[in-house]
């Protein structure tokens, strides 16, 4: 397991510019706090250099503009499979 574990918890309220950073942690705190997003059915997506960036800044902060096209990417592909997950279920009642 790596010692240099680090998780980031983001949100992107709608009377905002940019997506803000909720909550950010490291080493066992950071394993835990994936394991309660799994858990509760929030998207985990792994990316070290992301979350090695984004970490620096404070919890409240906008993520930095140089991080919203990761960011877009990222949300964006968590919209689309919850999307697809629910046309799934849909299909199989």
């Amino acid at each position: 397991m790596k010692n240099n574990l680090l998780a980031v918890s983001l949100k992107y309220p709608e009377n905002v510019d940019a997506p803000l950073i909720t909550a950010k942690t490291s080493g066992i705190f950071a394993k835990k706090m994936v394991e309660i997003a799994r858990e509760n059915g929030i998207p985990v997506v792994v990316d070290d250099i992301l979350a090695n960036v984004l970490s620096v800044h404070q919890i409240g902060e906008c993520i930095p503009e140089a991080t919203w096209e990761a960011v877009a990417s990222v949300f964006s592909m968590i919209s689309f499979l919850e999307k697809n997950r629910e046309e799934y279920r849909k299909e199989g009642d």
